[in-house]
């Protein structure tokens, strides 16, 4: 087994994890939803859920990027649980353990979302700085730029900074249609910056 395996193992049962926890979510709000106490779940909360897991997706590729560079030690497994951990713990909040005892969803949501998102901030940001910590400790060899480099090196620098910059005023912004233009917005920043991520070198 090779170190990104035994890494990939603990990375790979949280995320999966995590995204279980959105899944079940969504399929317990459809079933109130069809059933007899029918509940407003809203546009919030399942955006909140769709964010979720595109960053989870986009952390997971983050991690096989950098397979060649993560060690298996203690101190890294140890960050990865943290993150991952963060990213668990958020995913369990995005919908109520009861929906039955929430009517209108976008009131689950005014309660939750400045934990769920300061918890992707937090995550996102660690990984960034994990990234950058990997390529100082364990560069990888140069490789010879592309004919679309140049392009979707802007666009995904645009969209990092982009998601940066929404997430802090998701914190703030109390809003809900700014909430919902805002989640729509990270959404297709994330989208954009998978789609450019692997021409960039």
């Amino acid at each position: 087994m090779s170190p990104f395996e035994l890494v990939f193992a603990v990375y790979g049962l949280l995320l999966g994890l995590a995204i279980a926890e959105v899944l079940g979510g969504f399929s317990r709000a459809l079933k109130l939803k069809r059933g007899t106490n029918a509940v407003r779940i809203g546009w919030l909360t399942p955006l909140l859920g769709v964010l979720v897991m595109l960053d989870l997706t986009s952390f997971w590729l983050l991690a096989w990027d950098a397979r060649e560079q993560i060690g298996a030690n203690y101190t890294t497994l140890v960050c990865v649980l943290a993150m991952v951990g963060v990213y668990y713990l958020a995913a369990t909040l995005i919908f109520p353990d009861a929906p039955e005892e929430w009517p209108d969803f976008d009131d689950w949501y005014d309660k939750q979302n400045r934990l769920v998102i300061g918890g992707l901030l937090a995550a996102n940001v660690a990984s960034w700085i994990g990234v950058v910590v990997l390529d100082a400790m364990h560069p990888l060899p140069e490789v010879a730029p592309g004919p679309m480099n140049a392009t979707a090196e802007l666009l995904y620098m645009v969209s990092g900074f982009s998601i940066l910059g929404l997430f802090i005023a998701l914190l703030t912004v109390r809003s809900r249609r700014w909430n919902v233009a805002m989640l729509v917005a990270i959404c297709g920043f994330l989208l954009i910056s998978g789609v450019t991520e692997p021409y960039v070198v």
